[in-house]
């Protein structure tokens, strides 16, 4: 007895028509039905279309389904690359496969569903990697603003010769360094840490400033000593030393 194809799709038209009352629609019934049912992932919002994904699966019975294969397109797609369609195409011709000679439209479905949602999950995880890797390279970024050169003694010394050259200490020094030295009296004269060790000396040894008794005969009178010009020779202040005669 052979089978009433027409009859088995009119059955599973009613069938699916109770499932999907919803999300299908008949677009054609002569010479065969041609419907479509809409699917989405679970977070798919129609008002939200970010959301996650969605499209229509839209079915075309052939004059033997279901020992022939229905056609099947994709129509409508949302958030869906070129590349999702071609691959839940191809998803669904080897369902279709291992289903011949049965009613099979449920199963496709179904299927679709599945691995629609699968692959919202990988597209999230991959945009929340994306956000996370972008996330990392601008703290990164950041970081290194804080972090500058690590110095080391050559990088040291080259910018302290550049910083001094380019404020003027380097030619300063130079400057400084030309200049007339000190004679051994000025050097004297500008020591006040021997003055400091003297008075030092005394307290150690018990003795108060007022009781100190000076000898003055050790000094020669005020009127006699001759005070040399600001332009002394220089030979001569090198030579001079504290206590001598300055005859």
């Amino acid at each position: 007895m052979s089978r009433n194809h027409k009859e088995d799709q009119s059955n599973e038209i009613e069938a699916l028509e109770s499932i999907y009352y919803s999300e299908m629609e008949v677009l054609e019934t002569d010479p065969f039905h041609k419907f479509s049912i809409t699917i989405g992932t679970e977070q798919y919002n129609a008002e939200e279309e970010s959301s996650g994904m969605a499209c229509k699966l839209v079915f075309t019975y052939t004059p033997s389904y279901p020992d022939q294969a229905p056609d099947v397109s994709i129509e409508d797609p949302v958030n869906m690359e070129e590349l999702y369609e071609t691959k839940l195409l191809e998803h669904l011709k080897n369902i279709i496969d291992e289903n011949i000679g049965m009613e099979m439209i449920f199963s496709l479905v179904s299927s679709a569903q599945e691995w629609l949602n699968e692959r919202w999950d990988d597209y999230k995880l991959h945009e929340e990697e994306e956000r996370a890797r972008k996330l990392y390279e601008s703290e990164e970024a950041e970081r290194k603003k804080f972090e500058g050169t690590r110095v080391t003694v050559e990088s040291f010394l080259k910018w302290r010769t550049e910083f001094e050259e380019s404020t003027g200490i380097a030619a300063k020094r130079e400057k400084n360094s030309d200049s007339k030295k000190l004679t051994g009296r000025e050097l004297f004269m500008r020591d006040t840490t021997l003055n400091e060790s003297d008075i030092k000396f005394l307290l150690e040894a018990g003795e108060s400033i007022e009781n100190v008794k000076i000898d003055e005969t050790l000094f020669q009178d005020i009127g006699d000593l001759e005070l040399g010009d600001d332009d002394d020779d220089d030979s001569d202040d090198e030579d001079w030393v504290p206590g001598a005669d300055d005859d």
